[in-house]
């Protein structure tokens, strides 16, 4: 007598279970999280754009969302127009893993840097690696050398001290230095400097070299945080310009799709690492492009409120996790339709253009 092996299964592994049967609102892709969340856990948060929907959310139910680098003393207006708290230290956007990997090499080995401030049209300076963070620039080259050692204080307490580090995946195309082969998140001359073949140069990382380099930032932050844990996401925003000669949408799935085979890997070797499928709750093609607005690329708040409820529901310790069945949530809806405030430091590329 013969046997199916896929007699066995569970519903969640059945596409006409666990999708086509499922209304789209209640669609929850998380089985088995690996740990959870109490509310004195010291969260640390880095990445991408869509990194800080979790953030703010961990903040906004109460929990201990770590910010060493919050700007105490300084008025709300001030510390929101400074980036002060989007993520746990004022690093900006970080896009790929590379720039991850060499800020810890920053941090812990004093990596140094070729190109340490650019000058803006303005006559002001910006940090290369975080361009965006300081709107009004600094007065002198010493001014921004001086602002990145005082942020990198607050970057090694973010590696040290959070029990879990949450990143998000974001690109795999970058500029870099021939020099020296540090990372920017954005290309010389957008925001500051000019692009100078000589010194700059395209890449778009392979799958090889973002594994590696994310297994090794991995390896390093269990060097000097023994017990942290990380939670690892893919941002599901496609990318707003491609510098490869093909179509964006192309060269959004490529990138995307070597950032979530990533994550598997680091998710198959490290048993203190988690995925979280935000990815997929955002993108699934039951949701009929509905989780992004009109410019089919910016994550819509009922998006967001989605994949955040799945979050809550299975890594908070004492939530339900049928709170992913909820259509919609209220609070949350209501805070992001108050602006869009979300920091970008991809949509600096089409605005100087525009």
């Amino acid at each position: 007598m013969s046997s199916n092996p896929y007699s066995a299964t569970q519903p969640y592994q059945m596409w006409r279970r666990a999708v086509s049967h499922v209304e789209p609102h209640r669609l929850d892709p998380v089985t088995a999280p690996r740990f959870h969340i109490a509310k004195t856990t010291r969260v640390g948060t880095a990445g991408s754009c869509f990194a800080q929907h979790i953030a703010r959310k961990i903040r906004e139910i109460g929990f201990n969302y770590f910010v060493p680098e919050a700007g105490d003393g300084l008025a709300e207006s001030e510390r929101k127009a400074r980036d002060f708290g989007v993520f746990s230290a004022r690093y900006g956007n970080l896009y790929t893993v590379a720039q991850l990997d060499q800020l810890f090499e920053e941090v812990f080995d004093g990596r140094e840097r070729y190109e340490c401030a650019w000058q803006r049209p303005d006559g002001r300076f910006v940090d290369p690696y975080r361009p965006r963070v300081e709107p009004g620039g600094y007065a002198s080259e010493a001014e921004v050398v001086a602002a990145r050692r005082e942020h990198l204080h607050a970057v090694e307490r973010v590696f040290r001290e959070s029990e879990l580090f949450i990143f998000t995946l974001g690109l795999t195309e970058a500029w870099r230095s021939k020099i020296d082969g540090s990372i920017f998140p954005l290309a010389p001359g957008v925001v500051g400097d000019s692009f100078d073949p000589v010194r700059h140069e395209f890449h778009n990382f392979t799958v090889g070299e973002v594994t590696e380099g994310l297994e090794h930032f991995l390896i390093r932050l269990r060097e000097v945080n023994p017990d942290v844990r990380v939670l690892l996401t893919v941002s599901p925003v496609p990318l707003i310009a491609t510098f490869e000669d093909r179509h964006v949408l192309v060269s959004t799935t490529y990138s995307k799709s070597v950032l979530r085979v990533a994550a598997e890997s680091a998710l198959k070797r490290f048993d203190w690492v988690d995925y979280f499928p935000s990815y997929e709750i955002i993108t699934a093609s039951s949701t009929g492009g509905l989780y992004f607005e009109d410019d089919h690329r910016e994550v819509s708040r009922l998006g967001v409120a989605h994949a955040m409820r799945c979050f809550v529901g299975h890594y908070v310790e004492g939530a339900n996790a049928s709170a992913g069945d909820v259509a919609t949530d209220s609070t949350y809806r209501e805070k992001l339709q108050q602006g869009r405030d979300i920091i970008c430091d991809e949509e600096e590329i089409v605005a100087t253009l525009d």
